[in-house]
């Protein structure tokens, strides 16, 4: 199979590229549908949307991996919220990512307002997705969410700065099916702050993901922010699942 085309352009970039061109055509000729429910008429309808934003709480993972943040998230990862993280980050409907953004920043402040964690300015840190997973979705999903949370945030009045500071020190194994223990030795070591990236913006971060499930890569996550010098006691999700070890 030919994995190249001229210029070296990859065919998983090109893959991507379409997509999202696609989905913007459809959009202007077919109504778009609600990710949560497949009603006509919006990306995400009311009744999704609150069912999205209406429960922030801390959802912590079990076991506890060592070093996790203090963990929110605005539900749990079923029904209309893991349709429409699956529709934002695999099917190219972008459209959702100022929706999903919206339901994490009022979880963010939501957890803030109860923990007094951040109380000066504070970075919004992503968790970097795989370039291979970047590359075959096409977009970097939870950059993005990041940076449209960081600006919420800051137009609620807090000192928020976008900072894409951690990459990938090194390739990692699926983490499909491995146990919460298994998942915390695969990404043992796996990101660092990128050695190119200017300082951070701040002494303490926020750090965001689509989804907690053993709490691993949030963990390893703010490993490597601390081994920088950059606290980081809370982070923020659109949904938490909890699975047995």
């Amino acid at each position: 199979m030919i994995s190249r085309f001229g210029g070296g352009l990859e065919l998983s970039v090109v893959t991507g590229i379409v997509g999202r061109v696609l989905s913007a055509v459809l959009d202007l000729v077919i109504p778009p549908a609600c990710a949560g429910c497949g009603a006509k008429g919006a990306r995400c309808c009311a009744g999704c949307l609150a069912a999205l934003a209406g429960a922030p709480a801390r959802r912590l993972p079990r076991p506890l991996p060592a070093g996790l943040p203090d963990c929110w998230s605005a539900g749990s990862y079923d029904g209309a919220a893991r349709r429409a993280i699956v529709a934002y980050k695999e099917r190219g409907a972008v459209g959702l990512a100022v929706v999903l953004a919206e339901v994490v920043a009022f979880t963010a402040i939501t957890a803030i307002a109860h923990t007094e964690v951040l109380r000066g300015g504070f970075a919004v840190v992503p968790v970097p997705s795989g370039r291979r997973a970047r590359r075959a979705r096409g977009h970097d999903p939870v950059g993005r969410l990041a940076w449209l949370v960081a600006r919420r945030l800051r137009a609620a009045g807090l000192p928020a700065v976008p900072w894409a500071g951690l990459s990938q020190a090194r390739r990692v194994a699926d983490q499909a099916g491995l146990s919460s223990a298994e998942r915390g030795g695969n990404l043992a070591g796996s990101l660092c702050v990128r050695g190119a990236a200017k300082g951070p913006p701040a002494r303490s971060a926020l750090l965001v993901d689509d989804i907690v499930t053993t709490g691993a890569t949030l963990a390893e996550a703010a490993r490597a922010l601390r081994s920088a010098g950059v606290a980081t006691p809370l982070a923020v999700t659109v949904a938490a699942t909890r699975r047995r070890s």
